[in-house]
């Protein structure tokens, strides 16, 4: 018998026959603290969506510092994402990269998209050149739309594209989750009152249960925008959590199951 799709989704089949059992996952039940109440969930059935840790976002001579925004926020997630997405990728949850990542044409960018931080039509927009080194701002395969390089990257980690503040309209991540048999969403990344906001809302619009990782999650806005993001996820959309408490709980849970 041979395999059609992935771990977490396949049928087993040869020439004779057909097996459409899906073979069952074992559990990976962990509890933690969080808001607005504590948590119990399994990561057998969750996915780690990072979303724009990008080099037009978070580093130098990108766009946000080319506009005189302060990026230097934006990297505070690096080093807490890099430690939850190495202890997450042995459990086997999926690390989905969620990136701005433009067709040079832009041809599926409304003006409504274009407007942003080009609001008099007369500067450096979405895919216009950056002075010194000529990226095109968001565009795929620029240095401006890279994952920064302080990141560690997987090969077995999922790449999407996406073309606008929220990570689901126009792409394939919702097929992507389900695919994989999502249930949770652990969402990471910048900006979190714009695309990460954009995307969780739509995340549970659509069926997920969603948290903001605190810790792996930041905007280069003022603070009150942050704070709001915060008060609006545990209000009305989900959860707010440390990454630190989900990894405390992962490791206790390891250590509980090899001293048995």
């Amino acid at each position: 018998m041979n395999r059609l799709g992935n771990a977490a989704n396949h049928w087993t089949v040869s020439k004779e026959y057909v097996d459409l059992r899906r073979t069952a996952r074992d559990p990976i039940h962990v509890e933690f603290a969080a808001e607005p109440q504590w948590l119990f969930l399994d990561l057998s059935r969750s996915a780690l969506v990072i979303v724009d840790m990008q080099n037009d976002f978070c580093s130098p001579s990108g766009w946000l510092d080319y506009i005189g925004a302060d990026y230097t926020p934006a990297r505070r997630p690096i080093e807490p994402i890099n430690r939850l997405a190495k202890a997450l990728r042995e459990d086997g949850v999926p690390i989905v990269w969620l990136n701005w990542g433009n067709r040079p044409d832009r041809m599926n960018l409304s003006p409504s998209v274009l407007h942003v931080y080009d609001a008099a039509g007369d500067d450096i927009g979405i895919g216009g050149s950056l002075p010194g080194h000529g990226s095109k701002v968001l565009e795929k395969g620029s240095w401006g739309a890279a994952i920064v390089d302080e990141l560690a990257v997987a090969p077995t980690d999922i790449h999407v594209d996406k073309y606008r503040m929220s990570g689901f309209w126009d792409t394939p991540l919702d097929s992507i989750l389900r695919n994989l048999r999502v249930d949770t969403v652990l969402f990471a990344g910048v900006n979190a009152d714009q695309c990460v906001m954009a995307t969780l809302q739509d995340a549970v619009c659509l069926g997920y249960d969603s948290i903001l990782l605190q810790d792996c999650s930041a905007t280069t806005s003022p603070a009150y925008c942050m704070e709001a993001t915060i008060y609006n996820v545990k209000q009305c959309y989900g959860f707010v959590a440390d990454s630190e408490a989900l990894l405390s709980a992962r490791d206790a849970r390891k250590s509980i199951r090899s001293s048995t």
